[in-house]
């Protein structure tokens, strides 16, 4: 592709579409969570792709409106920047997992709209999460459609392996690891008490060696050698 070509898809195909990522922080919140999380997940994985807030054109046409998902999952494309997700430039892999976490904004005709444009386009999983209700809501493509999932409680997901409990109100995820999804605080807190027992661990390693030190410089003395005692 061109330069020019490049510039003409930009100025036909635009990165932005004038709305905010998010409407308030709860709605923030859980986008970083479940974006960030993911990221660790598959940070490994040069072939995953995950974006936030990023348009998605699966066409390469202007009569077919945009959607960006609140999170997307892109297994088969490598990681990297994009202005915009145009699925013609990806090999036309759609994104497989999708997930929208709803404000006050979002209506039930847009929602509607969404779910058909996801089923429409290849999505193979699609969440929606009410941070407000704690209401969890899922889809997964089965006879070439997305199906209402009916009981969320303890659901793996089938592409992340992540799980979902929703039992104890607020929803929770877990990774394929058993470890809980944690925001940014968490994870810095994380780090820091598993930085501070490894710690603990090499001084008491070094406390070890030391004493096996001095007791082998003492049977030298004795003149005994500490390599061939029993």
């Amino acid at each position: 592709m061109t330069i020019f070509s490049q510039l003409d898809e930009d100025i036909l195909f635009p990165s932005g579409d004038g709305k905010p990522m998010a409407d308030n922080t709860e709605q923030y919140r859980w986008i970083v969570i479940i974006k960030e999380n993911l990221e660790i997940i598959f940070a490994a994985k040069d072939d995953v792709f995950i974006a936030g807030d990023l348009l998605w054109y699966p066409v390469r046409s202007q009569l077919f409106s945009p959607t960006a998902p609140d999170v997307m999952v892109v297994f088969g494309r490598p990681k990297g920047k994009r202005r915009s997700y145009r699925q013609w430039n990806e090999e036309n892999i759609p994104p497989q997992v999708v997930f929208e976490i709803l404000s006050r904004s979002n209506d039930a005709d847009e929602m509607s709209r969404k779910l058909e444009f996801y089923n429409t386009y290849g999505v193979d999983e699609y969440y929606i999460y009410d941070p407000e209700s704690f209401q969890l809501d899922g889809w997964l493509r089965q006879d070439g459609n997305l199906s209402k999932l009916w009981q969320m409680d303890g659901w793996v997901s089938p592409r992340l392996g992540i799980r979902f409990e929703t039992s104890q109100g607020e929803l929770v995820f877990y990774r394929p690891d058993g470890q809980r999804f944690l925001n940014s605080i968490e994870q810095e807190e994380r780090a820091k008490q598993e930085y501070q027992r490894a710690e603990q661990e090499y001084q008491r390693a070094e406390q070890e060696y030391q004493r096996a030190e001095k007791l082998a410089a003492y049977l030298r003395n004795l003149g005994i050698d500490p390599e061939n005692l029993p």
